[in-house]
C-alpha cells in the first residue's frame, strides 16, 4: 500500500488543523511557505517544510498522494491569478499520475451579496469584492486543469473562519470589540476543526469529488456573536454601533458589504459529516475552556 502524503501548498491556518488530524494517523504531511524563516515553526508541528524561498521546484509535490492548495489567488491579475498554476504548473503535470485527491480552499464570497437570502452551491457567481472575483478565476483556473489531467478535485468555499487564536474573545478582553449594527447583516461561519473534518471526510471519498459549502448551521449577525462572547467572559456587552455612522477603516467596511446564509446539505449528505460545532455558540464555549485549560484540544 502506497504511503499517504498531502503536498499543501501555501500551508496556512486551515491546513495546519488538516495536517494535525493525518499525522496523528501516520500521514506524511509537506508544507510549503515562502520565507524561509517559517520553516522551523512549520516543523515543530510535525510537518516537513517545503521552502519555496530556497527549493523553487520542490521534489516532495513528486511524492505526494494528495494535494491541498489554500494559496490567496492575485488580486492583481485577470488572468493565471492562482499563483501554483502559475508558477509550477509543469511540476503539477509531473505530479498527477500519483494525485488521487485535490482539494482547492475558496471562500463563500465568491456568491457576493444576497441581502441575507440563501445560497447553495448552484447559486449563480456573483462576486462583489476584488478578492471574491479573484477566488471564482481561481476556481475555475483549477477546475479547467482538474478536468484536463483527469485529476479527482474538490473546490471547498469556507465561510468566516474562527478558531484556537481566531476567535473574538482577545478583543473583548482588551475593550477593542465592537458591536457594529447593520439592518439585516447576517454571515456563516465555520470552526477550524470543522473544516479539517470535511477535508479529510473528503479524502476518503475522493469519487464525491465536487463543489462544497463548508459552514455550521446558524449564520448570525455579528453583533450576536460579540455580544456573545462578552457575556461567556462576564464582561460588559459592548454598546452598539449604527453602521452608517460608525468609524471604520474602507477594509472593515467592506466586510459589511455582503450579507448571506449558506446552506451546508451537500457537504452533510455527500461526506457524511457531523459538525463537531454545529454553531458559534458551541464553538465559542469549546475556545474558552480551552483558553482556560478546561479541556484539551484533542477532546
Amino acid at each position: 500500500m502506497t504511503e499517504a502524503r498531502l503536498f499543501s501548498f501555501g500551508h496556512g491556518y486551515s491546513a495546519q488543523a488538516l495536517a494535525q488530524r493525518l499525522i496523528a494517523k501516520g500521514w506524511t504531511v509537506f508544507g510549503t511557505t515562502r520565507h524561509a524563516e517559517k520553516a522551523a515553526a512549520i516543523a515543530a508541528t510535525g510537518v516537513q517544510p517545503v521552502c519555496l524561498e530556497t527549493d523553487p521546484i520542490p521534489a516532495e509535490l513528486g511524492q505526494a498522494t494528495h494535494l491541498l492548495i489554500s494559496a490567496a489567488p492575485d488580486v492583481t491579475r485577470d488572468h493565471d491569478v492562482d499563483p501554483m498554476l502559475r508558477d509550477y504548473r509543469e511540476a503539477l503535470i509531473e505530479a498527477a499520475p500519483n494525485l488521487q485527491w485535490v482539494g482547492y480552499l475558496s471562500t463563500t464570497g465568491v456568491y457576493g451579496d444576497h441581502g441575507g437570502g440563501w445560497v447553495e452551491e448552484d447559486t449563480p457567481l456573483t462576486p462583489s469584492t476584488t478578492r471574491g472575483s479573484a477566488r471564482v478565476r481561481a476556481e475555475e483556473e483549477w477546475q479547467r486543469f482538474a478536468q484536463d489531467l483527469g485529476l479527482n478535485l474538490s473546490v471547498f468555499r469556507l465561510a468566516g473562519i474562527y478558531g484556537p487564536g481566531r476567535g473574538p474573545f482577545a478583543k473583548v478582553r482588551a475593550g477593542t470589540a465592537r458591536r457594529i449594527i447593520k439592518t439585516d447583516q447576517v454571515f456563516s461561519r465555520i470552526h477550524v476543526e470543522d473544516i479539517a473534518q470535511v477535508l479529510e471526510a473528503s479524502m476518503e471519498r475522493p469519487e464525491d469529488s465536487g463543489i462544497y459549502n463548508v459552514c455550521d448551521d446558524l449564520a448570525a449577525p455579528p453583533e450576536d456573536v460579540i455580544g456573545y462572547a462578552a457575556e461567556l467572559l462576564g464582561l460588559p456587552i459592548p454598546p452598539a454601533e449604527d453602521f452608517d455612522t460608525a468609524e471604520m477603516s474602507p477594509m472593515a467596511r467592506s466586510f459589511y458589504g455582503e450579507s448571506k446564509k449558506v446552506r451546508n446539505d451537500r457537504m452533510k449528505q455527500n461526506l457524511g459529516i457531523e459538525l463537531i460545532y454545529p454553531d458559534y455558540k458551541s464553538g465559542l464555549k469549546a475556545l474558552l475552556a480551552q483558553d482556560q485549560g478546561l479541556i484539551s484540544k484533542d477532546q
